[in-house]
């Protein structure tokens, strides 16, 4: 199938500070195009990749599991980190889950995280349900498009695969039984009005973290999507700080090409 409009994977060659951009479930690159173009304009190295099964259609997505998605973003990191001098890895909802499981096996090849809205596991009775309704019904209703600002829209299944949602289940659980490998400093921006990831998620997540350079932003006026929403400027600002706290030659160097 051809990958939608505005879903395409997107790479910018620039310095020789890289940012790996890890998109959610039933996602697309387009909820973080805006933020990964903030990035390259500031020549920053920059990797958006499309998890396998997403941007196409949702069938697509019931043959694909937590392993092919995380093995997409493994890959990504990887290239970044021997492409540049230092990698930091920006997580949007199940992509706070990807980034963290990143941090926690490549350990200092990772120098930061930020994690907005990161989801940390699958809430209600459908969770518990979800080992023998995926072999009756093959979706439901989607997740996508959580976001206040009128006209905005993220780029997303309006059905959620349900093989697919038990695995990132699966894959949640593990995530949560590594955050006490996660140490490095990381920047937390999350929405109190978020309809997709409780707050349960944001403070589970940083319980069980081992990091002690942490901050945590409260996102008012955005609702699960903020990457799209009315604090999106906020969110590249901050991130930007963020990098340039902890990578000094971010600021100083320009970009070198075209991405």
């Amino acid at each position: 199938m051809p990958v939608l409009p505005g879903a395409e994977p997107f790479r910018h060659e620039g310095g020789e500070v890289g940012v790996l951009l890890c998109h959610g479930f039933t996602g697309s690159p387009q909820s973080l195009r805006p933020w990964a173009d903030y990035l390259a304009e500031r020549g920053l190295t920059v990797s958006l990749p499309l998890l396998p099964g997403h941007g196409t259609r949702w069938q697509d997505m019931q043959v694909t599991g937590w392993q092919d998605w995380y093995a997409e973003v493994d890959r990504e990191l990887r290239a970044l980190v021997e492409r540049c001098e230092q990698v930091f890895v920006f997580g949007l909802s199940m992509g706070g889950a990807l980034s963290l499981r990143l941090a926690a096996k490549h350990g200092d090849a990772v120098r930061g995280l930020v994690l907005v809205n990161p989801a940390n596991k699958v809430h209600g009775l459908a969770a518990h349900a979800l080992p023998i309704v995926r072999h009756l019904v093959p979706s439901t209703k989607g997740l996508a498009s959580d976001i206040a600002l009128e006209g905005s829209h993220e780029l997303g299944y309006d059905r959620v695969p349900l093989h697919a949602a038990y695995s990132v289940r699966k894959f949640f659980r593990l995530v949560d039984a590594e955050l006490p490998q996660v140490t490095q400093p990381i920047l937390l921006l999350h929405s109190p009005q978020d309809h997709v990831v409780p707050p349960a998620d944001t403070a589970r997540i940083l319980s069980r973290v081992s990091s002690t350079d942490v901050e945590e932003i409260l996102l008012e006026q955005s609702y699960h999507v903020a990457t799209l929403d009315h604090d999106a400027e906020r969110i590249f600002d901050e991130s930007y700080s963020f990098i340039g706290r902890l990578a000094p030659s971010v600021g100083t160097k320009g970009s070198t090409s075209g991405g």
